[in-house]
């Protein structure tokens, strides 16, 4: 299941009313009441405040609102989009300021589906993963090696220092770190290993690239 490791957001417009979505990482219910009271505090003189929300490894709880919509044309649409991009722990509050025309129930579902659609592809998102953030040092003469490592492990390169040697900052799931340091042993004679060691969760998105 993916992860929002960044909120999004995003706006709409639909016959003269406006749609805003808003995406939020949650860890449970309390959260997603927290997130929809702010969002009615904000936007406090909007017509309707229309959310779906996912929480749970296995997605055990479900929940959606139409908010005074027609029943099926909010809530339930927002929740196909978390369902079908496989997020988890995820809230999406949809916004409408009505603009004078009514949508009709296609409408309806298309303008909250697209909302909702637009706010999560602003979002990062991503697997949560074990991961191990770290630094190593080494010679220019060894740059290409290291370079050719870590795209063969889905290692990510946070940044490359260069100075007298060669400083890299990087991100790795857990589960390659062992292999990743025998390599480095056994390509250098064990001169180079890894440094400031961290174990934390990580994000991994579609490309394999991770992120804190």
């Amino acid at each position: 299941m993916k992860r929002v490791h960044k909120d999004g957001s995003a706006q709409i417009t639909e016959k003269k009313s406006r749609f805003i979505g808003d995406v939020y990482n949650i860890e449970n219910e309390e959260d997603a009441l927290y997130y929809i009271n702010e969002t009615k505090k904000k936007y406090w003189d909007a017509r309707h405040h229309c959310y779906a929300y996912i929480i749970g490894n296995n997605n055990e709880i479900k929940r959606f609102s139409d908010d005074g919509e027609p029943s099926g044309t909010a809530g339930k649409p927002i929740l196909e989009v978390l369902s079908g991009n496989e997020c988890s722990n995820c809230l999406c509050i949809v916004t409408r300021y009505f603009g004078g025309v009514l949508l009709g129930t296609g409408g309806l579902i298309r303008a909250y589906t697209s909302a909702s659609k637009e706010a999560l592809d602003d979002c990062l998102t991503g697997e949560l993963v074990e991961g191990v953030h770290a630094y190593l040092d080494a010679d220019y003469n060894y740059v290409g090696k290291i370079q050719h490592l870590c795209i063969q492990d889905d290692i990510t390169v946070v940044n490359t220092e260069y100075s007298d040697n060669v400083i890299f900052e990087l991100m790795m799931e857990k589960q390659v770190r062992q292999k990743f340091e025998k390599a480095l042993t056994e390509m250098s004679s064990g001169s180079i290993g890894l440094r400031e060691i961290k174990e934390v969760k990580m994000y991994r998105d579609g490309r394999g690239i991770l992120s804190l």
